[in-house]
């Protein structure tokens, strides 16, 4: 099968390999029949993620086709429409059982897929804990509508949810990126009282304000006086930084007001500087960290009901055979790409 493979360091390449075989009871291999390309693969091709494994197949946003499950499988049979989620987790440990299946203490528990094991830039992929990483596709939710449920929009629902937003708060979400538009999405279901968005491409401005007209849109060059001049008490109530820039983490906490909530969802390339004098007195509370992904089948639900709709985010398409210009052009961010939906290979 085609597999888009880490070979080195700034190096992808579409390899052919084996197909995927059942290794352990838990495990089931999935057809995908629609995957995308995640910023955290260029950090992987870039070598910002140490723990990446030469060798392995990308991707980790992937939806597909159940198409064999492991012995100790109860809850999936083969032909179930599945989204893949880009968490592994036993569902057993203490993490596990308290919600934060990010930090599973599996060996192969957290962000695995496409980064420690074979991921989804495949025809085919194997899936451990299939009983936690899959969650089933409505009948009346497409591929295209569940594509993100299982990362970015994970990422989204999880931020929104940590970042305590209340109908009273003014919400400040930096980078209108694709994780970002995801996250926006999940705070328009709190109904906070107003929201900014702040971005400096222009065509994802654009993006913004085309699509989501109820929200307020700033540069990062206006975005303090911008926030000051937008909320009640001198500065967001909420920060939900996504973009991981290299001034976006100062630019978060500079805009939130004192004892706010700030939430890191980024991840960033360098190190950042928590400049504890210059903050000293704001009282912040910072939550960060990556995603727990574990609210797949509730976001599915919502999708189902029509109150989130990411598929204005699919700008392209390609085939898998073609996923070198997939890449080129998702990561030079031109001709107005948000993500990129990856089909099967045509043959």
């Amino acid at each position: 099968m085609l597999a888009y493979t880490y070979v080195e360091k700034g190096r992808f390449e579409l390899c052919e390999k084996p197909r995927p075989q059942l290794i352990d009871p838990r495990d089931a291999i999935v057809r995908v029949t629609l995957g995308s390309i995640c910023t955290s693969d260029l950090h992987i091709k870039h070598g910002s993620v140490p723990r990446a494994v030469p060798s392995i197949t990308v991707g980790h946003e992937m939806v597909g086709v159940v198409d064999q499950v492991g012995s100790a499988i109860t809850s999936l049979s083969p032909g179930n429409r599945v989204v893949v989620n880009v968490e592994t987790f036993c569902g057993e440990c203490f993490f596990c059982r308290h919600g934060y299946v990010n930090n599973c203490t599996d060996p192969h528990g957290g962000w695995a897929l496409g980064c420690r094991i074979d991921g989804g830039q495949a025809e085919y992929v194997r899936v451990p804990y299939a009983d936690c990483g899959l969650t089933l596709i409505p009948d009346e939710v497409s591929d295209e509508q569940a594509l993100f449920v299982g990362d970015i929009l994970a990422t989204g629902f999880w931020a929104t949810r940590i970042s305590e937003v209340s109908p009273d708060d003014t919400v400040l979400i930096i980078g209108a990126g694709p994780t970002g538009i995801c996250t926006l999405l999940c705070t328009l279901l709190k109904a906070p009282r107003r929201i900014i968005v702040c971005e400096k491409s222009p065509e994802r401005v654009q993006f913004v304000r085309e699509h989501y007209p109820q929200v307020l849109v700033t540069t990062p060059d206006g975005c303090p006086a911008f926030v000051k001049s937008h909320s009640e008490h001198g500065g967001a109530d909420v920060v939900i930084e996504v973009a991981g820039g290299d001034d976006t983490f100062r630019l978060a906490w500079e805009c939130a007001r004192p004892n706010a909530i700030v939430t890191v969802v980024a991840l960033y390339d360098k190190p950042q500087v928590l400049p504890l004098p210059d903050m000293y007195g704001k009282n912040l509370t910072f939550k960060t960290g990556g995603v727990d992904g574990c609210d797949c089948a509730e976001i599915l639900r919502l999708i189902a009901e029509g109150q989130i709709d990411t598929t204005p985010l699919i700008t392209h398409r390609f085939p898998l055979n073609r996923i070198d210009e997939a890449y080129r052009l998702f990561e030079s961010k031109s001709d107005g790409v948000i993500k990129v939906a990856i089909e099967p290979p045509s043959r």
